[in-house]
């Protein structure tokens, strides 16, 4: 069974910053391009960024574009969001995703951690 679980979100000031974690079991993690969205109340899913399953390769959405860095650990079976800067705009649930890297769709998900960004 595959499980996403995400840790490291709480309230921050902006300007601040937060590390997210997404620790994955159940799936040969090396093989999985890894990914990370959000929502906001009201709002459709954003995709904020992936990272290719050796980590050579990452994208980002234009809101994470130069504050958000992606990282992965395959030795720990987990894949990291760095956010610095942030804005209130941030403030939405995190949530990790999996795919097999050479798949178009994520089809495992995280339950989400939520970030707050005071003004």
């Amino acid at each position: 069974q595959v499980q996403l679980v995400e840790s490291g979100g709480g309230l921050v000031q902006a300007g601040g910053s937060l590390r997210l974690s997404c620790a994955a079991s159940g799936l040969t993690f090396s093989s999985y391009t890894m990914g990370w969205f959000r929502q906001a109340p009201g709002k459709e899913r954003e995709f904020v960024g992936a990272i290719s399953w050796n980590g050579g390769s990452t994208s980002y959405g234009d809101s994470a574009k130069g504050r958000f860095t992606i990282s992965r650990d395959n030795a720990k079976n987990t894949v990291y969001l760095q956010m610095d800067s942030l804005k209130p705009d941030d403030t939405a649930v995190y949530v990790c995703a999996a795919k097999l890297h050479y798949a178009d769709v994520y089809n495992h998900w995280g339950q989400g951690t939520q970030v707050t960004v005071s003004s």
